[in-house]
């Protein structure tokens, strides 16, 4: 009896999305729970399972098909002594076309590789499309993990896909088809609402950026003087964003309209502080939420941050994560950049932006010392917050950044 897959619910207000990755194939054998393939929404990315054990008899939705909540995905022939037909046409999923020139389908086996190994979703991709052995690759990421730069480090050392020596192409044909002049890929859907925020964020707030800079000395002597103690009792290192967090929180105390939102004709003041940290991942950035983030101790904060991390390079963070926050905070430092204006994550009237910390010449009591500087930029929406409350912000976050007592203190 054939079981049919369909799109589960997706979460609030999402009701469409794209199939990302089929991890079967027709004729495949599958066990209950076992993830069948991937759909990306405009937040999240997320697995869905076999309903049932069997073999995957028929595939309805290819990769890079939009479907909608409830929509039919594929058929499970249940039991695991079911006999799978296999269509010509339906034998594996389908990619959407690109512009770049016609190449040879990737071996099995390296896709299958792809599947068993905890890849990253785009790192995934790559891998297929190239036809590599995963396992063949060293990983740079957190425990050996591989990252989509590893696989592109691979290939730029010249190293041919995974296939017998009699079957490779000749040097200058592979050359060609690896390095194409110009290539043509689907936005994702991620990427698509990212874009659409950021634009949104643009035409809708007075957007104005107001900049300071703080003094790292006493922060960095704090974290030097207790990061092992700090490491060894809570099993985490303590980072400099947790200080920014607790900093940034007894600034929005103080200055609530930076804590605010714009409802139609209505401010709406936040009496809680849910503070969104920006974090890359091989989809997009995506911004998780520390939630009731003034009730989490430092440690409690460096691991929730941690977490997010992880669950964002692995593509599984879930909708709740991902969904409301008060305030967010931007570190583009851990880049290199030295000083950005950051852009609203509507409906928030502000962002905090970090930099690099970089030794700078500054004026000590009449004298030149060198000191570890670091530029802030606070965006913010100039219809609710007004320039002397975005400054009295980053001169208080400052104060609590260069004489970190003042936050345990809360002054």
């Amino acid at each position: 009896m054939a079981k049919e897959i369909i799109v589960p619910v997706l979460g609030e207000s999402v009701t469409e999305a794209t199939v990302a990755q089929w991890f079967k194939a027709v004729g495949d054998t599958v066990a209950a729970d076992e993830p069948l393939l991937e759909l990306e929404t405009d937040k999240v990315t997320l697995e869905v399972p076999a309903p049932v054990a069997g073999q995957l008899s028929e595939i309805v939705a290819a990769n890079g098909v939009d479907v909608e909540v409830g929509a039919l995905l594929g058929r499970i022939e249940e039991g695991n002594g079911a006999t799978a037909q296999k269509p010509a046409a339906k034998a594996a999923p389908a990619t959407p076309a690109k512009a770049a020139p016609a190449t040879p389908a990737p071996a099995p086996k390296p896709a299958a590789l792809a599947a068993d190994l905890p890849l990253a979703p785009a790192v995934r991709k790559l891998v297929e499309e190239q036809g590599l052995n995963p396992a063949a690759i060293p990983g740079t990421g957190k425990d050996g993990r591989l990252t989509k730069e590893d696989v592109l480090r691979h290939l730029e050392g010249g190293q041919a896909p995974s296939a017998p020596a009699a079957e490779a192409a000749p040097v200058e044909t592979r050359g060609v088809e690896a390095a194409p002049r110009e290539e043509r890929v689907r936005m994702s859907r991620l990427r698509k609402r990212v874009a659409e925020r950021l634009k949104e964020a643009q035409n809708t707030a007075a957007m104005l950026t107001t900049f300071n800079e703080v003094d790292m000395s006493a922060l960095k002597r704090a974290r030097t003087q207790y990061r092992d103690s700090f490491e060894k009792k809570h099993g985490v290192r303590l980072g400099y964003m947790s200080f920014f967090v607790k900093a940034a929180i007894v600034a929005l105390k103080e200055i609530p309209e930076v804590n605010a939102q714009i409802e139609g004709e209505e401010i709406v003041y936040k009496n809680h502080y849910d503070i969104g940290v920006a974090v890359g991942s091989p989809q997009g950035l995506v911004v998780p939420v520390l939630r009731d983030a003034d009730r989490l101790g430092f440690a409690e904060v460096e691991k929730e941050i941690g977490a997010f991390g992880a669950r964002a390079r692995d593509g599984k963070l879930t909708m709740e994560e991902l969904t409301g926050g008060t305030f967010t905070i931007s570190n583009g430092g851990v880049f290199g950049s030295l000083l950005s204006t950051p852009i609203l994550n509507p409906p928030q009237s502000a962002i905090l932006g970090m930099h690099k910390i970089q030794d700078r010449p500054v004026a000590i009591d009449g004298k030149v010392e060198v000191r570890p500087m670091m530029y802030l930029a606070l965006s913010y929406d100039h219809r609710l917050v007004d320039g002397r409350e975005a400054v009295t912000f980053l001169v208080r976050l400052k104060e609590c950044i260069e004489d970190p007592e003042r936050i345990l203190l809360d002054l």
